[in-house]
């Protein structure tokens, strides 16, 4: 079981772009809104775990 961290850069509409941030990478990844928790904000961190996205303070 592998857990990655990101970090949500910006949101437009229904998709999220995030950055890694486990690893050293300037890549964006994105995700569709309905895939993350409801209440993501730019800037608010995220672990990725279990095919799951969950907001983490």
């Amino acid at each position: 079981m592998e857990t990655w961290f990101y970090e949500v850069n910006s949101i437009d509409g229904d998709y999220a772009n995030l950055k890694r941030t486990d690893i050293d990478s300037s890549d964006l990844k994105l995700v569709a809104r309905a895939l993350l928790p409801e209440e993501i904000y730019e800037g608010c961190k995220l672990k990725y775990e279990l095919m799951q996205y969950e907001i983490i303070q």
